[in-house]
């Protein structure tokens, strides 16, 4: 590649943090998806699409701006064994903010969903919220 001119970041597949990219991957960047050969590995589970579907029902049942735990959509998805799924709840919102449905937010303002650690909120990406309120 000429110059210092390198390629977009990519988001990957299954945890949505972002992949920046790398001369290892010069020749195959187009076809890189995934962050980690764990991810690779794990890939995107029937459970992880479970999780992105609670996350919007919760989210429609709300109010426009409202935000919710990813607790909570844990909970949605499994109520005895919720505590499991508190990583995979993060990745599909990681998911959401990548497609543009959702925000996550720290303290009330978004944050980057790569980066993010503690506690996080999920809420429509406000161009969404007016098209999900109830």
């Amino acid at each position: 590649m000429a110059g210092s001119s390198h390629p977009d970041a990519k988001t990957c597949a299954v945890c949505g943090r972002t992949i920046e990219w790398r001369r290892k991957w010069a020749d195959d960047w187009e076809n890189v998806r995934y962050c980690s050969a764990a991810c690779r590995r794990r890939g995107v589970k029937p459970v992880d699409r479970d999780l992105e579907s609670a996350i919007t029902d919760l989210l429609d049942a709300r109010k426009a701006g409202a935000t919710i735990c990813p607790s909570d959509a844990a909970r949605r998805v499994d109520p005895d064994g919720w505590r499991d799924l508190m990583e995979p709840a993060r990745r599909a919102a990681r998911r959401l903010v990548d497609a543009g449905t959702v925000e996550i937010t720290q303290k009330g303002k978004v944050v980057d969903p790569s980066t993010a650690k503690g506690p996080i909120r999920i809420r429509y990406a406000l161009r969404q919220s007016a098209a999900h309120a109830p």
